[in-house]
């Protein structure tokens, strides 16, 4: 029997509108308005579509939207000036660097400036330390999306054997530290595997919950996956045929007991989890 897919799309669709009723009393009750501030340097045409798609989310959900747009010549200092006149504005509530940065501009640098309460991606090191605590201000928004996927699906974490393949900042290390934390969507006994894991398909094999951000098209096959195991593909890759996961979709969907499309899975919750943090910083800053 094929896997079970986890219709990400229809889930954040369902999670926007719980958004959109808070931030609508939110505003009723204060009269702020959670505003979003995105930076976006150079021409990437995906990091464009990136942030039209986050413009567009934040103004169908009851939030402000600001785009701010450098050219790609544009320098570290410049950029930290920016990133200072957006952290002093108490109109802006939520500040988004659109990454990849330009070459020669210091990400590490600008990452940094942002203020802690208006860090909404969570890349900054204290929010990062909050949340290696257990304390997180917020929730970096793909490992949300993520756990929210798990949760709302009643996918158990607790005691679960879950292996996450792939070890970035953005999502490996922080999904990790996700779930391995105590309370709901955690709980689950974690491995984290990596270029250099030897017999990557006896570890993810024995998972229960099986975690892909390695950034390779159909690396993971259906021999790399235990039957029945919940499979989240975090991949987005572009190839001749069109995007596609990390995920060989079509064998692994044989094998899995539940599994995340490309596109239309963790994708759209990542945006979603963008704006539920952009209206808990307005919380914090008018509290």
């Amino acid at each position: 029997m094929a896997a079970t897919l986890l219709d990400g799309k229809a889930l954040a669709e369902k999670i926007r509108a719980e958004i959109a009723a808070e931030v609508s009393d939110f505003t009723r009750r204060t009269g702020v308005k959670p505003c979003l501030a995105a930076v976006l340097i150079g021409e990437d045409p995906a990091s464009q579509v990136y942030v039209r798609s986050k413009q567009r989310a934040c103004e169908q959900n009851g939030l402000t939207s600001r785009l701010d747009r450098l050219d790609a010549k544009t320098t570290t200092e410049e950029l930290l000036a920016l990133i200072g006149r957006l952290n002093s504005d108490p109109g802006v509530h939520g500040i988004l660097v659109q990454l990849p940065l330009p070459k020669g501009i210091d990400t590490t640098r600008i990452l940094d400036a942002v203020l802690p309460i208006k860090d909404v991606d969570a890349f900054h090191p204290e929010n990062v330390g909050r949340l290696v605590q257990g304390r997180p201000l917020f929730l970096p928004c793909t490992p949300h999306a993520i756990q929210q996927i798990l949760i709302r699906h009643q996918i158990p974490t607790a005691g679960a054997d879950v292996v996450v393949v792939g070890r970035s900042e953005i999502v490996g290390k922080p999904i990790a530290m996700m779930l391995m934390q105590k309370g709901p969507g955690g709980d689950a006994t974690v491995t984290v595997c990596h270029s250099r894991s030897h017999d990557l398909p006896s570890i993810t094999r024995r998972a229960d919950i099986l975690i892909v951000a390695i950034g390779r098209a159909n690396f993971v096959t259906a021999d790399m996956v235990k039957p029945g195991a919940a499979v989240i593909d975090v991949g987005i890759n572009r190839t001749e045929k069109g995007l596609v996961g990390d995920v060989d979709f079509e064998p692994v969907r044989q094998v899995a007991g539940c599994l995340t499309p490309v596109p239309g899975g963790v994708g759209p919750l990542t945006i979603t989890m963008l704006l539920q943090n952009t209206l808990l910083a307005a919380r914090l800053q008018t509290a």
